[in-house]
């Protein structure tokens, strides 16, 4: 394909163009594969998540209108995440406890990270329970209010607020004790 244009390309594939799908394909695989990863553990399930949302991609490309450069990524993150919501959704019994009123109380601390590598902080990041981790990503990642997260879990604003509060408590934590471990090197 001489002129690979997100626009290019879009008109490529709703006109049928197999190779521009596949090259649709290979250049965001990874970066929505990333998405899925970040909210769930098994790689079974992100493959099956992956799978479903390029199935939605492909089947709906031909009402998509192009905005601009990133329309598209935009486009297929929002179906991936959408996608991965409902994955949880319908295969995870998220546990949601809220938390009482003293706890939500204490403020926050506040964690320095600077020295940890961005790989420690995901691996953290991944291994928090289901619940907590899809809070976190939700609110801190993806940069979802509680509002919003609330009618995308079918769950409580006040149960999303709790979430996130143990979500950092634990991460918190898990950066105190690699400080502690690492600390020489740091």
């Amino acid at each position: 394909m001489e002129n690979n244009s997100e626009e290019n390309l879009i008109h490529k594939i709703q006109s049928g163009d197999v190779s521009a799908s596949r090259l649709l394909y290979s250049r965001y695989v990874r970066y929505l594969s990333a998405i899925v990863s970040r909210y769930l553990n098994n790689d079974e399930d992100v493959k099956d998540v992956l799978q479903e949302s390029f199935l939605k991609i492909f089947s709906s490309i031909g009402s998509f209108q192009y905005k601009g450069v990133g329309s598209i990524k935009g486009w297929m993150a929002k179906i991936t995440l959408n996608e991965t919501l409902k994955h949880i959704r319908n295969n995870r019994k998220l546990k949601f406890l809220e938390l009482d009123v003293k706890e939500m109380d204490r403020p926050e601390e506040e964690v320095e990270t600077e020295n940890i590598p961005s790989d420690e902080i995901h691996r953290m990041i991944r291994e928090l329970p289901d619940g907590y981790r899809t809070i976190f990503n939700l609110y801190v990642i993806d940069g979802k209010s509680h509002k919003e997260i609330a009618t995308l879990l079918h769950i409580k604003e006040s149960s999303s607020a709790s979430q996130l509060h143990r979500a950092k408590a634990i991460l918190a934590e898990k950066i105190k004790q690699y400080k502690a471990r690492y600390s020489s090197s740091l």
